[in-house]
């Protein structure tokens, strides 16, 4: 059974057929402890000893403090790694049937999930890959997410996009579901580095969408003494002349004046302020499968060299 399609981030195997029809009967419980598939279910809490209680279809289930978490047993993992789940879907591996009162009550273990994943990542993942990923928890220096099964990566606000940003928040929202490029593998550390801009397309790609004469939503993103930079996509930004009662962060409208390719320029006029939306912008992505070379920003032959990652084993 081929089971490096379950290293899935957490909640993704909850609803499927599968995990409902293993975690539905005794029987199939007792099969998925045979074959060491991974199966999903929700945390329903936290008791006083930090072990959770987990609802496995009609059966409560429960992972001791030890194996809610890579990390927690060695302490290099905080509980909040546990708290954080209560409400949510958990990954695990069925350890035991056992019986409580006559009532079914399977012992399970996130902890051996997350490490057959982390293995897996490790040994077959490569840089520049593309792999999903669920954002987690936001923090003004990146995005913590989860890339498999629980296990926690973060990428760094800087590599977000090539538009500058204030907080992550301006980007995403936790529990939303993305893409992210492998930068590096540090088997040392036994971590996943990732990036996130090389998916949301080059200057020139992002360009395309736009024309001269059209009037586009977008944010400012820098205000300067010699105009207000504005974003149209997270990759693509020009700069207008500057605007009275206009603040940094606000969203806008703007009319194109000029798309100028051989300096990677597009010249706008900010028309006026727009209503902000509930949250960050839906993420439009050039690339979600596959695996990078190379990525270079620029047009070829432009005056200015943009930005360039270079993917290497």
């Amino acid at each position: 059974m081929d089971l490096t399609t379950h290293f899935l981030p957490e909640g993704r195997l909850l609803h499927t057929e599968e995990n409902r029809r293993l975690c539905a009967t005794a029987e199939g419980l007792s099969r998925a402890m045979e074959t060491g598939i991974i199966l999903e279910g929700t945390a329903l809490l936290c008791d006083e000893n930090h072990s959770l209680k987990v609802s496995v279809g009609p059966f409560t289930g429960y992972i001791p403090r030890q194996d809610t978490a890579l990390g927690i047993a060695e302490g290099t993992t905080r509980d909040i790694a546990i708290l954080s789940r209560v409400g949510k879907p958990v990954s695990f591996t069925v350890e035991a049937l056992e019986g409580e009162d006559g009532h079914l009550v399977p012992r399970l273990s996130r902890k051996r999930a997350q490490g057959r994943a982390l293995a897996y990542f490790l040994s077959h993942w490569v840089p520049g890959q593309i792999v999903p990923a669920t954002v987690t928890h936001l923090e003004p220096f990146g995005a913590f997410v989860d890339i498999g099964c629980g296990v926690p990566s973060m990428i760094g606000v800087e590599r977000l996009s090539v538009s500058r940003i204030a907080h992550p928040a301006d980007r995403l929202q936790e529990g939303q579901e993305i893409f992210a490029a492998v930068l590096a593998l540090d088997l040392q550390q036994g971590r996943v580095v990732l990036t996130h801009r090389e998916l949301l397309g080059t200057w020139e790609e992002n360009a395309a969408l736009f024309r001269p004469g059209m009037t586009v939503p977008g944010y400012t993103r820098g205000i300067k003494d010699y105009g207000t930079f504005v974003e149209l996509t997270p990759n693509l930004s020009g700069l207008a002349e500057s605007k009275d009662g206009v603040k940094e962060g606000e969203r806008v409208s703007v009319y194109i004046k000029s798309i100028l390719p051989d300096r990677m320029k597009l010249k706008l006029l900010i028309i006026d302020t727009l209503p902000p939306l509930e949250g960050p912008e839906p993420l439009h992505y050039f690339l979600t499968e596959g695996i990078l070379d190379r990525w270079q920003y620029a047009p070829e032959g432009c005056r200015k060299s943009g930005g360039e990652t270079v993917f290497k084993e």
